[in-house]
């Protein structure tokens, strides 16, 4: 049986060494490249296509040299595993601060030296030695050159990582791996974390003051475990070990894999700041079906977001004014509210307010609140502690001062801090509280993008005292004529807008002009239960702009009430994950809104379209999509309830920034109101019951169909699918409750691999949204609550199964 078994086995690699030799022999490789593990002297390999090119393949077939393309028209010359080919692995590169193009070349010139050449025949990267006599790429994953005069190598890539180390690999003092900047398909360029084995013989990890390689403390440090003339190992049967003067070995990782020769492994410091070891099956070790996944067997630190040290210099592990939090052994980067991504595409890169910060020379503390964020904690070194103080006298202090931007409440003391804030974090033992100031809800101030590029008069006027006569006076009869023009226009019954209603803050159209901006109403974007939407194009800030044109054509019978709700609820909001109001027309019979153009579409078609989306944005997009309905019920001036929350209606940015839509067709409630009793609302499958129930409608309508579009979201599919016939999973409310209380989350998200990664995250997300499900709203948590767990701020307890209206209604 053994017997069959090692020749099944052996059978299946000599099959895919054939295939792999098969594939090489098709490859368009340059006339000189290699298809062996050397490289001849005059050889050369060129950057084209858009498949790997490879130029030495070690002897197992296991390793590859030559150009991956990155981009169009960017390529990186690398190492890489050549047979794991769905995911390409990169273990080293020359030249990942700075891709070449098409054309560019590299080559190992007969005097000996390699060198990368880009499409002009500049020099972009040399190991700088000569006389090499071949280059030959090892088993072990190691670019070697080997010296002419017969003494061994002139250079290896072992004794040069990048963020990278591999099974046999030794680093000796002195050494340093540098993470990629972030996990980005396509970035190699150098991030800010390290590891390094420091001269004295501690491993430490720490960043630097990019682009500088000036180190910042220690984040973590093997102090006191390191003897004089220690180097590190990597031992392909235990992990990642520190070698004493002594001998004695201490393990830094630990690993324990079974058989090293059925795994690959390699040791990566990942963008993240985290030193993780990894493992992946080897073709023909039994296990085929799980050949596109690395697993992580250890890793360093524990928790980076606790462990990154802010007092001597640094943002910590997620950038100024950024906080962390750390789950299922996983860090996400988060902004605080009125906060946005400096970088939308890098979220380490740190946070960035979205107004302008208080000047003290005109500061009115009526002017901002503060928002509370349990147990987090921004590290940064005070500027001035008081103590003691309880919170409400914390606030206060940090109210009244025009440098506090944010202060720590924690057993009677106040700590007081300004911009940029470092060393964010979440942590659920801290119990201190983080008061943030940001402004209030502005009703007076025009939206971004639309006021700040016009002049008020008295700047015009300014201007105009260094101009001639003539001219001033031509300027300051066409301004008269604008004043008459536009004073006429307000008497006028038919653009007369209440300035109490629509404020100073929105723009008015006529309707010629978004008849003119959309061409004619001729590309619709989508349809809703109030009217229809057109894509269009209008000057803004002096620039043309993509924008979103709703033409309110069912407002019949409540007509005006509904365009005057809409005007106040959305014309008074504004954060970032709410689609904004930036004008309107009210021209007899039209009503139509101009909103801010989404470029990414609904998340309807997001999560349901050819490509699942992966697991780090669904997550986003909920935590997104639950802060604006925490703003929306708790935040603005008046209470807003949406009614109708559901995938069609969460709009996704450039940057795939959940944006909720049509909240202003929603009731708005006046503040002392705090129920109300209407006709039916929302979209069947995402219906709260108690509007069936006739009973009192309240915000918890919202958290409900929240809790839905929670599920959906999770598990990328409709709440009902008709599709499954009478099968338990047609109403997907039902189902996950099952699959929870089963602990088969895995059948629930039909075996996501990114998903069941983040196990802890997947659970979090699923009891939230059983919670908010709840028959009873009572029970059901609030959005500022829901928003809280889902981050990581409380904990989520067992939610009892829900009862669901769903299935009666079809």
């Amino acid at each position: 049986m053994l017997s069959r078994l090692w020749t099944s086995s052996s059978q299946h690699k000599h099959q895919h060494q054939l295939i792999l030799a098969l594939l090489l022999l098709l490859h368009p490789f340059s006339a000189t490249a290699q298809t062996g593990p050397n490289i001849t002297l005059g050889s050369t390999l060129s950057a084209q296509g858009n498949n790997p090119a490879l130029w030495a393949l070690s002897p197992a077939g296991d390793f590859a040299f030559g150009f991956i393309p990155l981009q169009p028209d960017r390529f990186l010359l690398a190492i890489w595993f050549a047979k794991i080919t769905t995911n390409l692995t990169v273990v080293w590169s020359a030249n990942g601060a700075q891709p070449v193009q098409t054309g560019s070349k590299a080559s190992l010139t007969s005097n000996g030296r390699l060198s990368l050449q880009d499409h002009n025949g500049q020099e972009i990267w040399s190991p700088g030695v000569g006389g090499v006599a071949y280059a030959t790429m090892l088993d072990a994953g190691d670019l070697a050159l080997m010296s002419s005069d017969g003494t061994g190598y002139a250079w290896h890539s072992f004794e040069h990582p990048t963020d990278t180390i591999l099974p046999t690999q030794v680093m000796k003092k002195g050494g340093l791996l540098s993470s990629r900047s972030s996990s980005s398909a396509g970035d190699y360029s150098l991030g800010r974390f390290q590891l390094r084995l420091l001269p004295d013989g501690n491993l430490c990890l720490n960043t630097i003051a990019s682009p500088t390689d000036h180190p910042y403390e220690a984040y973590w440090l093997t102090k006191g475990t390191l003897g004089t003339g220690s180097y590190l190992v990597f031992n392909q049967s235990s992990g990642i070990q520190e070698v004493q003067e002594n001998s004695s070995r201490v393990n830094v990782t630990y690993a324990n894999i079974g058989s090293p020769e059925d795994y690959y492994q390699r040791a990566t410091l990942d963008p993240d700041g985290v030193f993780r070891h990894y493992t992946h099956p080897k073709p023909g070790a039994g296990n085929e079906s799980y050949l596109d996944s690395w697993s992580v067997a250890d890793f360093i630190p524990e928790n980076i977001c606790s462990a990154v040290i802010v007092e001597k210099g640094g943002s910590g592990a997620c950038g100024f004014n950024s906080y962390c939090q750390f789950a299922s052994n996983q860090k996400t980067c988060l902004c605080p509210e009125r906060y946005t991504n400096v970088d939308p595409t890098d979220i380490s890169k740190g946070c960035m307010p979205d107004f302008a910060e208080p000047r003290c020379d005109a500061y009115d503390s009526a002017d901002f609140v503060l928002t509370t964020m349990p147990n987090t904690n921004w590290t940064n070194t005070a500027y001035e502690w008081l103590s003691p103080m309880v919170e409400d006298q914390c606030r206060q202090s940090c109210l009244e001062d025009c440098r506090c931007m944010m202060a720590i409440s924690k057993d009677g003391d106040c700590l007081k801090k300004a911009m940029p804030l470092s060393g964010g974090r979440v942590d659920l033992a801290y119990g201190g509280k983080a008061l943030f100031k940001i402004p209030r809800v502005d009703t007076s101030a025009p939206p971004p993008g639309l006021s700040r590029g016009r002049k008020s008069p008295p700047v015009i006027i300014s201007a105009m005292l260094g101009c001639s006569a003539f001219v001033n006076i031509l300027l300051i009869s066409a301004i008269a004529l604008l004043f008459l023009s536009s004073h006429h226009r307000k008497r006028s019954p038919r653009a007369q807008i209440d300035s109490r209603t629509v404020g100073d803050h929105l723009q008015a159209f006529g309707y010629p002009t978004l008849e003119e901006a959309t061409r004619k109403f001729g590309e619709i974007l989508g349809q809703g239960a109030f009217g229809t939407v057109y894509k269009g194009v209008l000057t803004l800030r002096e620039a043309q702009a993509l924008v979103a044109v709703k033409k309110l054509d069912k407002l019949a019978r409540d007509g005006e009430k509904e365009f005057r709700a809409e005007m106040n609820a959305i014309g008074r909001t504004h954060h970032k994950n709410l689609v904004q109001l930036l004008g309107f027309c009210d021209e007899g019979p039209h009503r139509l809104l101009v909103y801010e153009f989404m470029s990414n579409g609904s998340l309807a078609s997001y999560l349901l379209g050819e490509n699942r989306p992966s697991w780090d944005q669904r997550v986003q997009i909920a935590f997104g999509v639950a802060r604006g309905l925490s703003y929306l019920h708790e935040e603005c001036s008046s209470q807003i309830i949406h009614c109708d929350i559901k995938p069609e209606n969460i709009l996704l940015d450039d940057c795939f920034t959940a944006r909720i839509s049509d909240f202003g067709l929603a009731k708005l409630l006046m503040r002392e109101q705090t129920r109300t009793q209407t006709d039916i609302r929302g979209t069947k499958g995402y219906v709260a019951p108690e509007w069936f129930k006739k009973k009192a409608i309240t915000a918890k309508v919202d958290v409900y169909s929240f809790g839905v579009m929670l599920l959906e979201i999770v598990c990328c599919r409709k709440n009902i699918a008709p599709e499954f016939g009478s099968d338990v999973r047609v109403i997907l409310t039902d189902w996950a409750y099952d699959c929870y209380s089963e602990k088969r989350l895995d059948i629930l998200v039909e075996r996501d691999e990114e998903a069941m990664s983040n196990r802890r995250m997947l659970e979090r997300l699923v009891a939230v949204a059983l919670w908010c499900i709840q028959e009873e709203p009572s029970m059901r948590p609030s959005m500022k609550k829901v928003t809280q767990m889902l981050e990581g701020a409380v904990e989520v307890p067992v939610p009892p199964a829900p009862t669901s209206l769903i299935s009666s209604m079809y």
